[in-house]
């Protein structure tokens, strides 16, 4: 609002002066409606208001919306106003608008021209003005109508530099509407070369437009680096008096500085030396200048100053190539610990996260250890004490993991309740990934039970189970530990969990000792008994029957507690027929059966879970350099044991119908970030391509232990972090349903069906991370072997996937004709402020358009001698890369698509197969006999197909899988 001067504006003050006063809501109304129709009568009846009158009854208007009336006359006033030559009325009249205008209105027409007229003037004081107003409207609409105009406006060299500065910040603003807006070609370099201009605020109103163009297109403006390198140089080497506009308490342009270490961060280190050497000549510079005696005691200086820095090392980290650059930014950030201002110790150990990931620093932070567990005991900022755990979790390692872990259960017991969760995942992980004796890791998940028994959750003592059970040496020394810990009379339930579990297993190993014999075990147990969750005396029961198998001498302990009606008569389904079947088991069942059913658990299979991303996701703060660093994390620790993950069974029971394995009692599977995973369903045999999409992607975890590594190609520049990561496209020949890739960051499944020549492909793209993925941008592309023979139409997706978030897409098929190879898909997103692209294949493949085809002996030979002609067939012999097990392969053919057809094949160790191929234009009969040679190790695969070039496609696709 323009100031008053005078009585130029008396009418709107004495007005806004009236509104003041009201003593009651009533009064207001009263005022403002009296004041309305005054206005509307002018409007109305007074045909020679001029400019001065309009803009003051337009401010009235404008003052009343903002009190939360609703106004609806004077917009055309408004729009008059734009006309004016004078800039206080031509300024409210753009702010009515701004505020008022929707863009649906029929008013919008009129004042785009008025818009436009005003940026073709020369008065540079009405361009900013409707650059200002199309920056506030900021719709779809205004990017469309000035598109054009504000580009050639930006880098025209007849712009004075105030209309060029307003016209970067207004192309920023339409450029996050409408990302279109933004010519490319020739444009990119003008644009770039903004960071060359003489006057800084055209370079910080740049530095912001390129940030964001970077963001989107990192390849294209690759070349703002050098010139981003050039500028960053000649503000850091000036003296605070050489800008003296722009600098800021002594310290010279630090919005400047910051954005443009904050561009740099969008790219790898430069790869030209003169600019990499200029680039750490900066960085050596703040640095250097960090430890000078301050310029100023105002706190201003000293924040402006500490912004440059704390960005610079940002940019450190983000190199990580220059380790006396990181052990330097690390020891500046060890000073900030003992600072005396919160907001710097919380930002130093924040810092210092990213510091530990590197190999270049883990030393040099680790120095930082007793400050930081200082921190922890005497900080009285909570903010601040988290951050000093994260720090501890961070800079762990071997050598110091038994004394930081016992810290950490330290302060655990007067940890806020919001972190205990959160920091007890984290011990769980360091004690078991740097555990040189497992009955210290032992020692230590059953402390975290007793002193944080209600945040351990399932995983953490599933895993502590996991391990017990795969290391017989740590087996005696569980059971003795945990039966001890029972003892305690205030004793956790899954404390009772654990206990139930190991000493079902393995309590025999510790019954020799009278104190712990076999009737004290029961006892124990039982005790615990009535004070556990249903879920907890399902397995007890289990214990129980256990107990019957190694312990025969209390069978008639048990047998009566089976029989007792809170259990034979439990109102919870699950205890009642747990209690019945366990206890016909121990009565009609021999001793040789009953040593059989019950016999010790298998060991599981050792495969790494998604605990990490599990803790990130329950914490719910990785910042954009962690997810930067997240790869290069995991790829360091290469010594990480297998995370927390829930209990699994690797063999069923199968000698009786009663459920025995504790792993079964919680139905779980593998632990999924996401929420994909289904329970696998029953196989079926004679399922064919043809059926329907069944629940999403039931079988994304089936067969993981033959997971193959990274077929895909993850592309340098940008860059994409990979570490873990799994491509499945080959498996998806044979199958339909599953997981196509994964790594730390992102997991892609696929759910398809097809019908005859027509198919219908899910993909499913989950975000893993805490953070969500912008500016998703998925597509398929066709290669020579598929250019013109499928088509494929792509449905388009929401360009941000939330953090933990899964979005689908269908991508909807057709066959014109056989064709090779796979359609290519690309992903590119960015994560954590840097560009992300996959370059994957979309596992569509010739056989997909397979029908099963049944038929007799007699017409199988008579169509497969039909089909003789040598362009016709393609035979294949190679070696087998897996044993050759008759249901294995069986399993391929289907999956494969085709009929097995079983009895056909004189000799019985030989599989033959029909289908047909339907294409848009033609169908293709299509025959297979595969001839194992189990003493060779070797496989003869012939297919002959009606179409010549169709047999050697399908030989292609086939022989691999086997």
């Amino acid at each position: 609002m323009p100031a008053v001067r005078g009585d130029g504006m008396r009418g709107l003050a004495v007005f806004i002066s009236d509104i003041r006063n009201c003593k009651s809501k009533e009064a207001e109304v009263k005022r403002i409606n009296k004041e309305l129709a005054n206005i509307r009568s002018k409007f109305k009846g007074d045909k020679t208001l001029d400019g001065y009158q309009k803009k003051k009854y337009v401010c009235k208007l404008l003052f009343i919306f903002l009190l939360g009336h609703d106004i609806d006359f004077g917009h055309m006033e408004a729009v008059n106003l734009l006309s004016s030559n004078k800039y206080t009325e031509k300024q409210i009249g753009y702010l009515f608008i701004s505020v008022l205008v929707n863009t649906n209105s029929d008013l919008i027409k009129l004042i785009v021209q008025s818009i436009k007229n005003d940026l073709g003037s020369r008065n540079p004081v009405h361009v900013n003005l409707a650059l200002q107003c199309i920056a506030n409207i900021g719709s779809k609409e205004m990017a469309d109508a000035f598109g054009n105009d504000i580009p050639k406006l930006l880098v025209s060299g007849e712009t004075i530099d105030v209309v060029k500065q307003s016209a970067a910040l207004c192309l920023l603003r339409l450029f996050r509407t409408t990302q279109e807006i933004i010519p490319g070609g020739e444009w990119t370099s003008r644009i770039i070369h903004l960071l060359n201009d003489q006057h800084m605020g055209v370079v910080t109103a740049a530095c912001s437009l390129i940030e964001a163009l970077v963001k989107k297109n990192p390849d294209e403006y690759k070349g703002c680096v050098s010139l981003a390198v050039s500028r960053l140089s000649r503000i850091v080497t000036a003296s605070y008096t050489d800008l003296q506009d722009y600098t800021y308490y002594f310290v010279p342009a630090p919005w400047l500085s910051v954005k443009l270490l904050r561009l740099l961060q969008h790219y790898p280190p430069p790869e030209d030396p003169g600019v990499r050497g200029r680039l750490n000549e900066c960085l050596d510079t703040i640095l250097n200048k960090a430890q000078e005696p301050p310029k100023s005691k105002k706190v201003q200086h000293s924040n402006a100053k500490n912004a440059v820095l704390f960005e610079a090392i940002s940019i450190i980290i983000h190199s990580d190539s220059e380790p006396n650059l990181l052990v330097r930014g690390c020891n500046q950030l060890g000073q900030f610990l003992s600072h005396r201002e919160t907001n710097l110790r919380y930002l130093a150990l924040e810092t210092m996260c990213l510091l530990a990931t590197s190999e270049f620093s883990h030393e040099a932070v680790k120095k930082h250890q007793e400050t930081v567990i200082n921190a922890l005991k005497t900080e009285r900022d909570v903010s601040v004490r988290q951050r000093a755990v994260d720090l501890l979790y961070a800079m762990c390692d071997r050598s110091n993991a038994e004394e930081i872990v016992q810290e950490m259960l330290n302060y655990l017991e007067t940890a806020d309740y919001s972190i205990r969760e959160e920091m007890v995942l984290k011990v769980a992980i360091l004690a078991e990934k740097y555990a040189q004796d497992y009955t210290w890791y032992v020692d230590v998940i059953l402390n975290l039970i007793r002193i944080a028994g209600d945040y351990v959750s399932e995983e953490v003592w599933y895993r502590v189970i996991q391990i017990v059970v795969n290391r017989e040496d740590v087996q005696g020394y569980a059971a003795k530990t945990v039966f001890e810990a029972l003892q305690a009379p205030a004793c956790h339930e899954n404390m009772v969990k654990v206990g139930g579990y190991i000493l079902g297993e393995f309590g025999n190993l510790i019954a020799g000792d009278s104190r712990s014999a076999p009737a004290v075990q029961f006892q124990l147990l039982h005790s615990k008994y009535h004070l556990c969750s249903p879920g907890t005396r399902a397995l007890l029961l289990t214990t129980y029957i256990k107990f019957i198998n190694l312990f025969p001498e209390i069978k008639g302990q048990i047998q009566e507690v089976l029989k007792s009606n809170s259990n034979l008569r439990s109102s919870d389904a699950e205890l009642q027929q747990r209690a019945s079947e366990y206890l016909h088991l121990s009565i009609t069942t021999t001793t040789d059966v009953l040593a059989t059913v019950l016999e010790e658990m298998p060991p599981f299979t050792e495969k790494e879970s998604s605990i990490l991303a599990v803790l990130k996701k329950k914490s719910g703060r990785m910042s954009a350099q962690e997810a930067q660093k997240e790869a290069r994390v995991q790829a360091r620790e290469n010594s990480a044991a297998p995370a927390v993950e829930k209990a699994q069974s690797q063999s069923e029971m199968e000698s009786s119908n009663v459920a025995i394995s504790f792993r079964q009692l919680n139905n779980s599977t593998s632990a999924d970030l996401l929420g994909l995973s289904t329970p696998p369903a029953t196989q079926n045999n004679t399922q064919s391509n043809t059926g329907v999409l069944v629940d999403v992607l039931g079988d994304l975890y089936g067969g993981s232990s033959n997971t193959n590594t990274h077929n895909g190609t993850a592309s340098s520049s940008p860059s994409v972090a990979s570490s873990g990561a799994v491509d499945n496209i080959k498996k998806f020949v044979c199958k339909n349903n599953g997981v196509l890739y994964e790594n730390d960051i992102i997991q892609i499944g696929i759910k398809s069906e097809f019908r005859q020549n027509l198919g219908r492909i899910g993909v499913f793209y989950g975000n893993k991370t805490s953070m969500p993925l912008q500016g998703f941008a998925p597509s398929v592309s066709m290669g020579p072997g598929q250019q013109g023979k499928v088509s494929v139409q792509v449905k388009p997706v929401e360009p941000t996937i939330d953090a933990g978030a899964q979005v689908q897409q269908l991508v909807n098929c057709e066959c014109v004709e056989d064709f090779s190879g796979l359609p290519d898909l690309t992903v590119g997103f960015t994560y954590g402020n840097v560009p992300q692209r996959l370059i994957l294949r979309l596992p569509l493949s010739c056989n997909k358009f397979f029908e099963p085809t049944d038929m007799n002996g007699e017409s199988f030979f008579a169509r497969w001698k039909n089909l003789s002609q040598p362009q016709q067939e393609s035979q294949k012999i190679f070696k087998a890369t897996s044993p050759m097990e008759n249901a294995a392969i069986k399993t391929k053919l289907l999956g494969f698509g085709m009929q097995l057809l079983e009895n056909i094949d004189p000799n019985p160790d030989n599989f033959v197969c029909a289908a047909i191929i339907h294409t848009r234009t033609q169908q293709i009969g299509c025959l297979l006999r595969l001839e194992p040679n189990r003493q060779a190790e070797m496989y003869r695969l012939t297919i002959r197909a009606s179409k010549e070039t169709t047999s050697s496609i399908l030989a292609e696709l086939l022989a691999e899988q086997f």
